[in-house]
C-alpha cells in the first residue's frame, strides 16, 4: 500500500501549471486559423485588385511596344495564379472547424509541407512570372530616355533583388516559427497525455 501513497503523492504534486486548458488548446486553433483566413482574403482580394488594375491600364492606355502588354498580362497572370493558390488553400481553413489535438497536429504539419512545397516551387514561379512581366512592363519607359534607363532599371532590379533575398526568405522563416511554436506546443501536451 506503500507505493500507492507514494504514486498519490507524486500525482498530486505534480505540476501542471504550464499545461493549457482545453479552452485554451481552441482557442489557440480558432486564432490560427481566423488569422490565416484573414491574410488569405487580403491576399486574395489585393491579387484580383491587382491584376483588374493591370489589365484596365492595358486597356486604356496606349503603349508602342508588345513588351508592355507581354510584361502587363505576365504580372496579371501572376496575381491570378496568386489568388488562385490561395482560394485553393483556404479550403483546408474552413475545414479546421471543430478538430482533437492530434488531428490539429497533423494538421499542422500537412500546412508545413505545403509552406515548403509554395516556396519552393510555386512561389518562385509566381515570382518569376511577376518579375519578368515588370521588368517587361517598364521596357517601355526605360529605352526613351538614357536617364530613365539606369534609374528605373536600378530601382527595378535593387526591388526585386530585395523581395526575392530578404522579403521572401525571412516571410518563410518567420511563418515555419509560427507552425514550429504551434506544433511544439501541441506535441508537449500530447506527451502530457499520454
Amino acid at each position: 500500500m506503500d507505493n500507492l501513497d507514494d504514486l498519490k503523492t507524486i500525482w498530486h504534486t505534480a505540476k501542471t501549471d504550464m499545461l493549457p486548458s482545453s479552452n485554451d488548446i481552441l482557442h489557440i486553433v480558432r486564432n490560427f486559423r481566423r488569422q490565416k483566413l484573414r491574410g488569405k482574403w487580403v491576399v486574395i482580394i489585393s491579387s484580383f485588385l491587382l491584376s483588374c488594375l493591370i489589365i484596365i491600364i492595358l486597356c486604356i492606355v496606349d503603349f508602342k511596344l508588345p513588351t508592355t502588354y507581354i510584361g502587363g498580362g505576365l504580372i496579371a497572370i501572376s496575381s491570378i495564379l496568386l489568388a488562385i493558390t490561395n482560394i485553393r488553400s483556404q479550403k483546408r481553413f474552413y475545414q479546421l472547424d471543430d478538430c482533437s489535438h492530434t488531428q490539429f497536429l497533423a494538421f499542422i504539419e500537412k500546412t508545413r509541407q505545403n509552406q515548403i512545397y509554395y516556396y519552393k516551387k510555386t512561389q518562385v514561379v509566381i515570382m518569376l512570372l511577376c518579375s519578368v512581366g515588370l521588368l517587361l512592363y517598364l521596357h517601355e519607359l526605360m529605352i526613351k530616355n538614357t536617364i530613365w534607363f539606369i534609374a528605373v532599371g536600378m530601382l527595378s532590379l535593387v526591388y526585386l533583388l530585395i523581395m526575392w533575398f530578404v522579403v521572401r526568405r525571412r516571410n518563410f522563416r518567420k511563418d515555419q516559427e509560427k507552425l514550429n511554436a504551434i506544433r511544439q506546443q501541441l506535441e508537449k501536451i500530447l506527451k502530457q497525455l499520454q
